[in-house]
């Protein structure tokens, strides 16, 4: 034992978490490219309005929602490398059929409809059977891309149960979950470049393609640290120093935990706080992934190729990145400077961070002097977005075995896809409503669909505090589960 403790330490684990960066950043730019494409390269083309773009993303949402309740299942059954690898796989299809959807459309219209010229010059009756088809044919490449994209989360939080102890995990998590906002930071400034220099369908076949090289890359590099030949016995005692029994750190076998179900999991308070917490809040980060371009189109006509979006988008996520970098280490400087137990530390951090999103109320009185105004606002709203959600996720570890972790982390992802359904559903309707309504449709000042803006944003700020409460309500004290 003591040699083992005076000998140098491997950093595997580390590794493993710039894997789970890489993997969440390519995650999110497969999801930007249509947010970033839509409002100025394939809405002209397909006569598609806010409430045909909050239909795909409404209905991403909830197939992202039930694929999550089994995505979690499936990467504990299958085990994390091979979980993994089928998820990024089959993302990286869905993502790179989304260039199809033009070749469909032309061939079901057929007769004079065969060219995108065609199709933008299409009116009344044609214009409204090309929205339509093209959203169906969207929502195709969607639900391919939400089926895989669902098991990324379950799969990154199990590889940090397996690799890091707990009062590391809120930390690592922070770190691979920057890969959201790296990922939407590196979006902007390439994908309306993409699409403009070789057209909209390059730029989902381009940035689909980087999950098929990380497949590769992982197969190589994963295998559980109680076989990796990377990892030494001085990380093996490091990593396990949560488990009490764990009379050696030798490389062996762990005895198996005993699966849990689904239903079962449905049994615990334990459950239902991490599923509200995700409920309350998902939708508020996906909300302004998905909205952000839009918004600066719609409310001060920066398309979102020009120099000025790409500016204001990439500065907006620049914030998220650097700050959002903190929210992991905060629970850690509360386990080791306060002796609070990791959840404790956990829930006092979130507590802080739910505070974040009340400036998203002076994100549209403030732009009106400024587009700069919202982008900063909204970034550091989505600092603190990712800052609780590196919490959140944690949550999962502390309470839960790591056999049922990907199962809960589905679950509660599953759940946060149910809120991202809401609020994007509802935001197409909402502003679709208000800008047909103009000037008789007002909320706080505002008008038409900056009235609109407004009403989501005021959801947004209240979203954390809710969960937050709710969550403190159900499991007040730190309280793990145990399998017979």
């Amino acid at each position: 034992m003591s040699n083992i403790k005076t000998s140098k330490m491997t950093n595997w684990r580390w590794v493993m978490c710039a894997m789970l960066f890489f993997a969440t950043t390519v995650n999110y730019m497969d999801r930007q490219v249509l947010s970033l494409t839509w409002k100025d390269f394939i809405a002209p083309e397909f006569h598609w309005d806010d409430n045909t773009y909050g239909n795909i993303t409404a209905v991403f949402s909830i197939f992202y929602a039930v694929a999550n309740l089994f995505a979690g299942r499936f990467v504990d059954w299958m085990g994390t490398k091979k979980g993994y690898l089928w998820a990024i796989v089959v993302w990286s299809l869905g993502a790179v059929l989304h260039a199809l959807c033009g070749m469909f459309t032309e061939g079901w219209m057929g007769g004079d409809f065969t060219s995108k010229a065609a199709l933008i010059g299409a009116t009344g009756d044609a214009a409204l059977a090309i929205s339509t088809i093209s959203m169906y044919a969207f929502l195709f490449c969607r639900c391919i891309l939400a089926l895989g994209e669902a098991g990324n989360f379950p799969a990154a939080i199990k590889v940090t149960a397996e690799y890091f102890p707990k009062k590391d995990r809120a930390f690592a998590t922070s770190i691979f979950n920057s890969g959201a906002s790296v990922g939407a930071l590196a979006a902007p400034a390439t994908i309306p470049l993409l699409a403009r220099a070789m057209g909209w369908e390059m730029a989902f076949v381009i940035i689909g393609a980087l999950g098929f090289v990380w497949a590769g890359i992982w197969t190589f590099v994963y295998d559980k640290p109680e076989k990796s030949s990377h990892v030494n016995d001085a990380e093996r005692l490091y990593i396990n120093q949560d488990d009490e029994h764990a009379a050696t750190p030798a490389a062996k076998e762990e005895k198996p935990e005993r699966q849990m179900g689904i239903l079962e999991a449905f049994t615990y308070r334990q459950t239902w706080s991490f599923v509200f917490g995700k409920f309350m809040t998902d939708g508020v980060w996906w909300f302004f992934l998905f909205w952000a371009p839009a918004y600066f189109s719609d409310q001060y006509g920066y398309t979102s190729d020009s120099a000025m979006a790409i500016t204001l988008i990439f500065t907006l996520y620049a914030i998220v990145t650097v700050l959002s970098m903190f929210g992991g280490y905060l629970p850690k400087l509360f386990v080791e400077k306060k002796k609070m137990n990791p959840y404790q530390g956990r829930m006092r951090a979130m507590l802080i961070f739910a505070f974040f999103p009340f400036l998203a109320l002076f994100a549209q009185p403030m732009g009106q002097y400024s587009a700069w105004w919202p982008a900063i606002i909204i970034g550091l709203v989505g600092a603190g977005h990712q800052a609780w959600s590196a919490n959140i996720f944690s949550t999962t570890g502390d309470m839960f075995p790591k056999s049922a972790v990907a199962t809960i982390t589905g679950i509660g992802s599953m759940a946060g896809g149910v809120g991202s359904f809401l609020i994007n559903k509802g935001s197409g309707m909402l502003f679709t409503y208000a800008e047909h309504q103009g000037a008789a449709f007002q909320f706080m000042g505002f008008e038409g669909k900056p009235a609109g803006y407004m009403i989501i944003f005021s959801i947004c700020a209240v979203a954390y505090l809710i969960g937050w409460s709710v969550m403190k309500l159900l499991v007040p004290k730190y309280k793990p589960i145990v399998l017979d």
